[in-house]
């Protein structure tokens, strides 16, 4: 038999746990960012509001997604030996405390943290999920990293 692929230790049935919770961040982040831009278009204070539960929502889910993410990095000796996976981690972990800050922001000062900060720190989040994704399809796509092996190998 050939070399394993690096496996996900974080399973449901041998499905990896940690793809299935990424996209609930990245909607919830990216939606806030949306809301951002249409209450800067619009003035409406409700838009603000949104984007407080979606950053709230946003960082809840990335928590999720973050436990089955370590526990898939600590699982396997050859994930954490991967630039990408380390850029990958570090970048998702900036994200977030950038997330958190701008929740606090935002709780903290309503309709108001909105612009610019509250507009600029979303996209900066957008930015750094834009490459945190890319670093995660090279774990997947050119690491093998939770991808089944072929049991013909």
């Amino acid at each position: 038999m050939g070399l394993r692929n690096p496996d996900s230790t974080a399973t449901i049935g041998g499905h990896p746990i940690h793809p299935m919770l990424i996209p609930f961040p990245i909607v919830f982040f990216l939606s806030t960012l949306f809301t951002d831009v249409v209450f800067w278009a619009t003035g409406n204070p409700a838009w603000a509001t949104a984007g407080v539960w979606l950053l709230g929502a946003g960082i809840l889910t990335a928590l999720a997604a973050a436990i089955a993410g370590v526990v898939d990095f600590m699982g396997d000796t050859r994930i954490r030996a991967l630039n990408d996976a380390w850029q990958h981690a570090l970048g998702n972990v900036i994200a977030v405390l950038i997330a958190l800050f701008n929740w606090y922001w935002r709780y903290q000062y309503g309709a108001d943290a909105v612009l610019p900060l509250g507009l600029i720190l979303s996209l900066v989040i957008a930015a750094i999920l834009g490459f945190t994704a890319w670093k995660g399809g090279d774990l997947v796509y050119k690491h093998r990293v939770a991808v089944e092996d072929d049991p013909r190998a």
